[in-house]
């Protein structure tokens, strides 16, 4: 008892002469240790004195002597985990630095017991792998006792403590920590399965963590044993693990590249037939056709290993790609910031350019009009759909660079992610593996490779399995309403996707049914268009049989006029066929004001086909036709010259006794419709309404109509679109 009083008084003496006189007070503390060896409370006095004094060299001596002769006290193992928190830490501040010198100040075989010992004091097991982790890495010789079991430890860690993603910290440190460790060391003996299992760990992973959503909480994963929570020295430190795993999920660098890497060890310690490093994806994937070529039967005994090289080559090529193409196309989607991130979805739709064509018109007919547009607006017909012998092309994807800078590398991607999933259906043992690790993955629920493989079905011309695979992807859209809640818009991409594929099989009302759903979404620009030029396709005519897609911005302003297209191409073969059908040659007539004068060809069949008719009723034609050359045209055909083509274009005309009165007369280039002298005589003297009304009420239309030129155009057909919905669909019935 009295031993320990002198203790106490002797540590109080140096306590009180630190600040005013430090070697007076360690002095005081030396003469105590020499009378006092076993005494703990003396020793770590000197150590706070020395640590305060940032001290490293004799701060490590201490803490040396510490951890040698007093290994079971709680003070010692407090500080040793302070330190060792230091190590693992990526700060730079003072303090940290400071406790990392310390460390290093111990001797080689110290620093590895000392980390081995502060390994078992670890209950938790995310702290414990961090513990041995750190081991590892400072004493690479302890991987070959440690890292594979380190491994398994983390792995069963993860199933034991049921997480839903593979992204998570178990995971995280097992692929970017502990895995390179291992794989990386050749002392490390591994059987070709355990590395085909750890590179299918480290794929899912590394695609998961790169494909998450915006919307994905960090998760706090680890296992929280009681024991933990009363030990604030290890609450403490669990909580330091988890957040500090949680963060690094977050700002993992190059993910690609770490897992092409990983790819390639696996690759050499397997003996694959690799002959060149840092291959490109497509070269990788060239590799990978070539040895398809020569290797028949991937199940023969002495093919098995190229069997998994190009699965998984192919594979990770194929998962790479198709993320960059739906990264590229629709960023939202993920939460790893993409450089273009800023622009709005584009979304792969056919190019509808060509309605406009097809269009066989004898222009001699039309010298009126030839005349007023002979100012060269007139455009060739296109030969999009020039059928020559030869061989088939693949389709050509129109992509405006101003809305999709990096066009090029985003279709490079689309390419070859396509032949890599043509590649992995090729053969049969190919496929089996492929769709056993899609199933063990989960692949049906992610939402962005449904979109890829929805966008490839479409290029392939599959449209009816393309409308199956949007059934699927509007499912996934019902369960992930986070993903699809920016804007109504972007909701509707798939059944935009689905009116285009329904076209392409000749379905035309369930086209323009959906179309018309599209077109209740959507709110037209009230500003004028702009015409972005396009890019030309470089691919001669003669090769081309099949039609080209257009990578389109999912907005208003560019689905709108998709959508009209759609329609119009709805209505176009119905409305040219022998059998007369004025209403469907009427919504086509509204429809061709979208791109004027793209659509003159084709509104000149529409007028050929009236002048056949000898009379056309179309009694919308004043509520949605502006177009001023239209008017005029219209105008034209009830003059003599025009040929007096009877036309009933005002509600409730029908009904009206037919006028066989001299015709209006070609109306002036300003539309100043004045009625003639002899009109004006006549007009006291018969009945209006049965045969000088239905003239003059024709003309006061077209004079309100001109009237009505300026108007937005986009404003109008939406209209048109709206409120002529039932009528539109009745008439493709």
């Amino acid at each position: 008892m009295a031993a320990q009083i002198d203790c106490e008084f002797l540590v109080k003496k140096a306590r009180d002469l630190v600040t005013d006189d430090p070697w007076a007070a360690k002095a005081w503390l030396i003469t105590a240790r020499t009378l006092y060896p076993t005494d703990f409370g003396i020793q770590y006095e000197m150590y706070m004195i020395e640590r305060n004094a940032e001290r490293t060299a004799s701060a490590g001596r201490i803490l040396y002597d510490m951890f040698v002769n007093f290994p079971d006290q709680p003070m010692v193992w407090r500080e040793i985990s302070v330190i060792t928190a230091a190590l693992r830490n990526d700060a730079q501040d003072k303090q940290t630095q400071f406790l990392r010198g310390l460390f290093e100040t111990l001797p080689g075989r110290i620093q590895c017991e000392m980390l081995l010992k502060a390994t078992e004091q670890c209950f938790n097991t995310l702290e414990r792998a961090e513990m041995l982790l750190l081991l590892l890495r400072r004493f690479p010789e302890s991987v070959v006792q440690h890292g594979v079991s380190l491994g398994e430890t983390l792995l069963e860690a993860e199933n034991m403590d049921d997480q839903d993603s593979p992204v998570n910290c178990f995971r995280k440190l097992f692929v970017c920590d502990v895995l390179p460790l291992i794989i990386n060391n050749p002392e490390v003996r591994l059987p070709p399965n355990l590395l085909y299992q750890y590179l299918h760990k480290a794929a899912e992973f590394y695609i998961g963590y790169l494909t998450r959503s915006p919307s994905l909480e960090s998760q706090h994963q680890g296992s929280q044993d009681s024991a933990d929570l009363k030990s604030p020295t290890k609450r403490s430190t669990q909580k330091y693990i988890i957040e500090g795993l949680t963060e690094k999920l977050s700002v993992i660098i190059e993910p690609w590249d770490r897992l092409f890497e990983i790819l390639s060890i696996v690759a050499m310690r397997c003996e694959w037939q690799m002959d060149k490093a840092n291959r490109s994806c497509g070269e990788i994937l060239h590799r990978m056709k070539d040895l398809c070529r020569y290797i028949n039967n991937f199940d023969d005994e002495g093919h098995r290993k190229y069997k998994h090289q190009v699965v998984y080559s192919t594979l990770l090529v194929f998962f790479k790609n198709a993320f960059q193409y739906v990264g590229s196309i629709q960023p939202s989607l993920f939460q790893v910031p993409s450089p273009s991130s800023n622009q709005v979805p584009l979304i792969l739709l056919d190019d509808l350019s060509n309605i406009y064509g097809d269009v066989d018109i004898d222009r001699s007919k039309h010298i009126h009009k030839r005349r007023k547009l002979g100012d060269g607006r007139e455009k060739t017909l296109s030969s999009d759909d020039e059928e020559c012998s030869g061989k088939l092309r693949s389709r050509h994807i129109v992509v405006n660079k101003i809305e999709l800078p990096n066009s090029v590398d985003v279709l490079e991607s689309f390419k070859v992610a396509r032949e890599s999933w043509e590649l992995l259906h090729s053969q049969e043992a190919l496929e089996k593996e492929f769709t056993r690790t899609c199933i063990s993955w989960k692949t049906e629920t992610w939402l962005w490779l449904r979109i890829f493989i929805t966008d490839m079905i479409i290029y392939q011309g599959q449209y009816r399995k393309a409308i199956n695979s949007l059934h699927q992807l509007g499912a996934l859209q019902g369960t992930q309403q986070h993903v699809m809640s920016r804007g109504t818009l972007e909701q509707q991409r798939a059944l935009i996707q689905m009116a285009a594929c329904h076209f392409a099989l000749g379905e035309y009302r369930m086209t323009c049914d959906k179309v018309l759903d599209v077109m209740c979404s959507i709110i037209p620009c009230t500003q004028d268009v702009v015409k972005v030029p396009e890019e030309i396709p470089k691919v001669k005519p003669r090769f081309r049989k099949v039609s080209d897609l257009k990578l389109l911005p999912c907005t208003s302003k560019t689905m709108m006029p998709y959508c009209l297209q759609l329609i119009l191409a709805c209505f176009k073969l119905r409305a040219f066929t022998d059998i007369r059908d004025d209403l469907a040659l009427g919504h086509v007539v509204v429809l061709l004001q979208l791109d004027w004068p793209r659509g003159e060809n084709l509104f000149l069949k529409a007028v050929d086909k009236i002048c056949q008719q000898g009379s056309f009723q179309y009694e919308n034609f004043f509520n949605y036709v502006t177009n001023i050359d239209m008017l005029e045209e219209f105008a034209y055909l009830r003059t003599t010259e025009g040929g007096k083509i009877h036309l009933e274009l005002l509600p409730n005309q029908g009904i009206l006794i037919k006028n066989s009165s001299p015709p209006l007369g070609l109306l002036p280039q300003e539309f100043k419709l004045q009625p003639s002298s002899q009109a004006a005589d006549r007009h006291h003297t018969v009945t209006r309404g049965i045969t000088k009304g239905v003239k003059e009420d024709f003309r006061l239309a077209m004079e309100r109509q001109v009237s009505r030129c300026g108007e937005n155009l986009m404003v109008v057909l939406h209209r048109f679109c709206i409120s002529e919905k039932i009528i539109l669909l009745q008439t493709l019935m």
